[in-house]
């Protein structure tokens, strides 16, 4: 078998019977044609792979597969966004009447799906500290059917004890899922630790240049191939182009992650000796090839929040992570201003909680970056 970084340059090229070309090309189609009535049955029994892009599509087929390769999965499908890959897997395990259990530290949007919008599915979710397991325990019901984490969780970087979850699920016959969107497979496999369905919002680290919207979710071919009925039925594939574009963007993932990992390293590191930062968030325990592209920092007590934010030159402020750029989000106005307010000081989303997605440029730039908003907002 390949190791990681030869399989993420050499995808499963889907190939065409005509023009053998290096790269799968972009069927940007919405159909497929058949030349007879028996021939347009012939996918119906199985014979031809497609039929009308929403059904399926070569390049989205191929990001399914890339992803679930990566992940050691044998099956994947590519979906519309990173929560709809969320809402299909959930709804491959939980139907009416049924209960999950999902971590409290979660990202915002997710949150905000589980919270209200399986209601309206008639699943019941309850958010538990996933970090006491026994409270856990004590919550699963006899509906329950899904326990729902995060590898490395938004935006306060725990790491979660994946073998102990899928163990305690085990235990009651129940199923996991996990959202690996931070570590990416290039740091953390769930699935290789028993997870039953992986999760990503491949409009971060998978495509890697913020130009694509998609989401991939990869597990066993059961309920994968559930999911790929729920992707079909409720609508939220992927576009081709925009499939093709995240394909590409995987065959530098490895040497991305590289970059922005040791980037990331250097900058928590660093930012720990300053007096400006009341506390640095970094995990220490992802894997041996490192501990993620992602930093936060509260500055809440030490700095005017507004003024570093104004200070920070060259780096932007947007609401998602992942690009090759370095740059910052406020999660108490973005990805997590829904939870409520007892929520969110429980978790500890203060109001100079700042997430910071390390880039891959010079680590010696990004540092003075930071040290100069930080030393121009510092009020002391």
């Amino acid at each position: 078998m390949k190791r990681f970084d030869t399989q993420a340059v050499h995808l499963s090229k889907k190939k065409s019977q005509s023009i053998d070309s290096k790269v799968t090309p972009i069927y940007q189609t919405s159909a497929f044609k058949y030349k007879d009535l028996d021939d347009l049955e012939s996918f119906y029994q199985g014979e031809k792979d497609y039929l009308y892009t929403r059904v399926g599509n070569p390049n989205t087929d191929e990001l399914g597969q890339a992803v679930a390769q990566l992940e050691g999965a044998p099956s994947g499908v590519a979906t519309s966004s990173g929560l709809s890959a969320i809402l299909v897997g959930i709804l491959a395990v939980a139907k009416q009447g049924d209960h999950v259990l999902a971590s409290t530290d979660i990202y915002g949007g997710t949150y905000q799906l589980l919270a209200h919008e399986l209601k309206d599915f008639g699943i019941d979710v309850s958010f538990v500290n996933f970090e006491d397991l026994n409270q856990v325990e004590s919550n699963v019901r006899p509906n329950t059917k899904l326990l729902y984490s995060e590898s490395v969780t938004n935006p306060l970087l725990r790491t979660e004890s994946l073998k102990e979850v899928v163990e305690l699920a085990r235990k009651h016959r129940l199923k996991t899922m996990i959202d690996n969107t931070f570590a990416t497979p290039y740091l953390c496999r769930p699935y290789e630790d028993g997870v039953d369905l992986v999760v990503h919002s491949a409009t971060k680290y998978i495509g890697g240049h913020s130009d694509i919207t998609a989401g991939v979710l990869v597990g066993n071919e059961e309920l994968v191939g559930k999911a790929k009925t729920k992707v079909v039925n409720i609508g939220t594939n992927l576009s081709p182009f925009e499939a093709w574009l995240t394909c590409r963007g995987i065959k530098t993932l490895s040497v991305r992650m590289e970059r922005h990992v040791k980037n990331a390293q250097y900058l928590a590191d660093s930012l720990k000796e300053h007096k400006a930062v009341d506390k640095v968030y970094y995990p220490t325990n992802v894997s041996d090839r490192g501990n993620g592209a992602i930093v936060t920092i509260d500055i809440t007590n030490s700095c005017d929040v507004d003024k570093f934010f104004k200070s920070l030159s060259w780096v932007n402020i947007v609401p998602t992570l992942a690009g090759v750029e370095t740059t910052v989000s406020y999660p108490l106005s973005t990805s997590h201003r829904a939870l409520p307010e007892e929520s969110l000081k429980e978790l500890g989303i203060t109001k100079g909680l700042i997430r910071i997605s390390v880039g891959i440029e010079d680590q010696e730039d990004i540092l003075k970056a930071f040290v100069d908003a930080l030393d121009q907002s510092y009020l002391n």
